[in-house]
């Protein structure tokens, strides 16, 4: 079913839970993960404002290639640099450049003002991409849904 699948992943809580569902199915279906991290950054009026460093962006990469490889997933990472506003770009792309049966993320919850002044980077990437989109939940306490795991 799954033979390539990519998880994008950013900086917040949340990144986890995409991690842990996309391990989960490619367990299930032996299929291979790239994990994308994109470190943002700005563009004012003067300057272009980097929003994360490299260090950081790439301990965000580091911490989900990790736990994909010690659930026994292959794994690999990649990171790139690109504006706020080409992210869903850059997701997408990639998801296509790489032949992604499936791009899994985790939608950033906004109340209606939030969403129309700022639309959320997953549904963007799902009006945007030409690759199937799995969106996977955070509960109620913010932890990751998790998704059952057959061991056969």
């Amino acid at each position: 079913m799954f033979e390539r699948i990519l998880v994008a992943v950013d900086s917040s809580p949340t990144r986890l839970a995409s991690v842990r569902s996309a391990a989960a199915l490619a367990r299930l279906t032996g299929a291979r993960v790239r994990v994308l991290h994109v470190a943002a950054s700005a563009a004012t009026l003067a300057a272009v404002v980097s929003l994360e460093d490299d260090t950081e962006a790439q301990s965000v990469l580091d911490e989900a290639v990790g736990l994909l490889r010690r659930s026994g997933v292959e794994t690999e990472g990649v990171m790139v640099h690109a504006l706020t506003t080409q992210i869903p770009g850059v997701i997408s792309e990639t998801a296509a450049d790489w032949h992604a049966d499936l791009l899994v993320l985790t939608p950033h919850h906004r109340d209606v003002l939030g969403a129309l002044l700022d639309p959320r980077v997953s549904d963007a990437v799902v009006h945007k991409g030409r690759t199937s989109v799995l969106l996977v939940p955070e509960n109620d306490e913010g932890d990751p849904v998790e998704l059952p795991v057959s061991d056969h």
